[in-house]
C-alpha cells in the first residue's frame, strides 16, 4: 500500500485549536487540521510552513511535535505529523477550505472529523487548559 507523508498544524489561540472544512477531493466536507504532503527532500516542519502559507496566507510558528498519525485509508497508508503551530504573520484567508473555525475543548465533538484526525481529539483535549 502507498504512503502518504503529510504534516499538519494544531493552530492554537489561547484555549482554542484551528479546524478547517475539506473543500475539495473524496473527503470533501470533512473537518480536519490543515497541512499537507511533504515534497521531496523536505522535513515535516518545512513543509508544514509552507503548505499553511499556500492554503491559508499565514505564516506559522512551529513549536512541538504533537504526535505522529499512522492510519490506513482504503487507498492508501497516511503518516501525519502533528505540530502544535501559532499564527506568527498574516490574517487567515481560506483558499482550500470551505470553512474554518476555533474551537474550545468541549467543542471539538461538534464537527466530523476525518478518520485520521479523530485519533488525535482525545490527546488534544487532555492537552489543551480548561
Amino acid at each position: 500500500m502507498k504512503t502518504i507523508n503529510v504534516a499538519a498544524a494544531i493552530i492554537t489561540d489561547g484555549k482554542k485549536v484551528f479546524a478547517t472544512q475539506r473543500g475539495y477531493g473524496d473527503f470533501k466536507g470533512g473537518w480536519e487540521f490543515p497541512g499537507g504532503k511533504l515534497e521531496d527532500g523536505e522535513n515535516s516542519k518545512d513543509a508544514l510552513i509552507r503548505e499553511i502559507y499556500e492554503e491559508l496566507l499565514v505564516t506559522v510558528e512551529v513549536y512541538d511535535l504533537f504526535c505522529t498519525v499512522e492510519y490506513d485509508y482504503p487507498a492508501f497508508h497516511l503518516s501525519m505529523d502533528c505540530f502544535i503551530c501559532s499564527v506568527k504573520s498574516g490574517e487567515i484567508v481560506l483558499k482550500e477550505h470551505t470553512q474554518a473555525k476555533y474551537l474550545k475543548k468541549d467543542e471539538l465533538d461538534s464537527v466530523p472529523w476525518l478518520p485520521a484526525d479523530i485519533s488525535i481529539i482525545e490527546k488534544l483535549k487532555s492537552w489543551l487548559k480548561d
